[in-house]
């Protein structure tokens, strides 16, 4: 039977690759060069997924930019709609002006 560490990359009951045990360094004694190891696999374990997180943070940056474009959009719309309705209040008033002038006129 192959001991631990020895290489073997399958597990001879199961027939499965062994998983690596959660460990708290705080809580267990371990040697600088395990922390050493550590932390080398923690950065290349980091460096594997930067490419993915970087593709992510890109698309959610876009997708948060084109939101605020639209709102911004939307809102440069709404405020030339009220503009265009005060227009028609404007020509509404001045109608009225002019039928109750002819209304009172001659």
């Amino acid at each position: 039977m192959a001991s631990p560490g020895s290489g073997d990359s399958l597990d001879a009951k199961s027939g499965k690759a062994p998983l690596a045990q959660r460990i708290d360094p705080t809580q267990e004694k371990l040697t600088p060069a395990q922390l050493q190891f550590m932390r080398q696999v923690q950065l290349a374990q980091w460096q594997k997924t930067l490419p993915q997180r970087r593709t992510r943070n890109i698309v959610t940056g876009l997708g948060i930019g084109a939101l605020v474009l639209a709102i911004y959009g939307y809102t440069f719309y709404s405020v030339s709609q009220e503009r265009f309705l005060d227009e028609l209040e404007d020509e509404a008033k001045a109608a009225r002006a002019r039928a109750v002038a002819r209304a009172s006129g001659p």
